[in-house]
This record gives structure tokens, sequence and C-alpha cells, in this order.
């Protein structure tokens, strides 16, 4: 008589092992996973499926399946981001990201400290946050998103070390833009209240 518990373990485990192989086999490469984008407050993964509709480019592609934003370095992207940060954002963040009602966004503080990366940046601006801060997934496209994006970067006047989303050579090798005129004043006025 044969031990069917014994024969029952081997099958078992025969089957594992296919399983996990065959599983292996359909798994997204790393190059070819998506990135898990979240709402910075909720923590609630983003519904892509609705907002204003617009290509579907490389950049777009790009980004979400890696979170790397091509556009930091593109000249004519970067000058496209400008217009629509003038258009969409200005009246909070102010003409130079300087500041207004919303906080400045070339400095190193982030109220939201994920906004150093590009995914975090992202997910703030095209979902929201919190106060004032609502999504923009119905103004702006998602390639917008990222030029908007790549001129908010190519503006930041902060220290290189806290600008997340450069890459370590980037870092080592990066030059501040210069600091809007309004928010330089506007820093040396907080800065005599606090020594008062």
């Amino acid at each position: 008589m044969r031990n069917t518990s014994r024969y029952n373990l081997k099958t078992a485990v025969c089957l594992l092992a296919l399983t996990a192989a065959s599983g292996a086999m359909l798994m997204p490469s790393t190059a070819d996973a998506q990135v898990t984008f979240r709402n910075i407050n909720s923590g609630a993964v983003i519904d892509f499926s609705f907002g204003k509709k617009g290509e579907e480019t490389e950049a777009v592609k790009h980004f979400m399946a890696t979170a790397e934003n091509l556009y930091n370095n593109d000249e004519d992207a970067i000058r496209i981001g400008e217009d629509l940060f003038m258009t969409a954002c200005s009246g909070c963040h102010g003409h130079h990201a300087e500041g207004k009602l919303g906080p400045a966004l070339g400095d190193t503080y982030w109220t939201y400290p994920s906004g150093r990366t590009d995914k975090g940046f992202f997910e703030i601006i095209y979902d929201g946050a919190r106060a004032m801060m609502g999504p923009q997934r119905n103004q702006l496209t998602k390639d917008e998103i990222l030029k908007v994006m790549a001129w908010v970067r190519s503006i930041y006047w902060g220290d290189a070390e806290q600008a997340l989303w450069l890459t370590e050579e980037e870092r080592e090798n990066f030059t501040p833009a210069p600091m809007p005129e309004e928010f330089a004043e506007a820093l040396k006025e907080f800065e005599k209240r606090q020594n008062r």
C-alpha cells in the first residue's frame, strides 16, 4: 500500500514550484512595472480614469512607469511649462513661484516633503492636497503637469541636497537659479521679525 500523505506532499511541492515558475514568467520586468501614485493626504491609489484627456506622450508613458520626468532638462518643454504655470498656478504661487496664497516652490521648504521628488510633486498637482491646493487633473493633462513641474524645477534656487529629483551627479554639479526679488525681500522681512 502506498503512503498517500507522502505522495500528496510531493505533488504539492511540485505544483508550488511550477506555479512560482510560471508566475515569474508572467510578472512584468522592472522596466515595465508601473509606479503606484497615491493621494498625498489619504494614501489612496489615484484613479487616472478621469481628468483632462490628452495625448499619452512618450514622456507620460515613461513617467507613469518610472516616476522620472524626461522634461526636466528639455528647454522647449520648460518654456511651455512656464506658460502653463502662469495660467494655472501663478495666482496662488506667484509669477516667479515666490509664493502668495500658496507656498513658494523654488526654495528648500516643502509643505509636503514628498514634493522634493518628481513622483510626490506630480501627486500633489494631479490629485491635490489640503487647504486651497485643489486637484489640477481637470485643468491640466498629465503631459502639461510634467511640463509645469519641469519649469518649477528649472527655477529652483534652493539647496542641491534637498533637490531629490536630481541624480547624485546632477546634485554635485547643481547651480541654483537666482532667487526672485519678491522672495528675497519677504525673507529679509521675516528674518528681521524673528530677530526682534
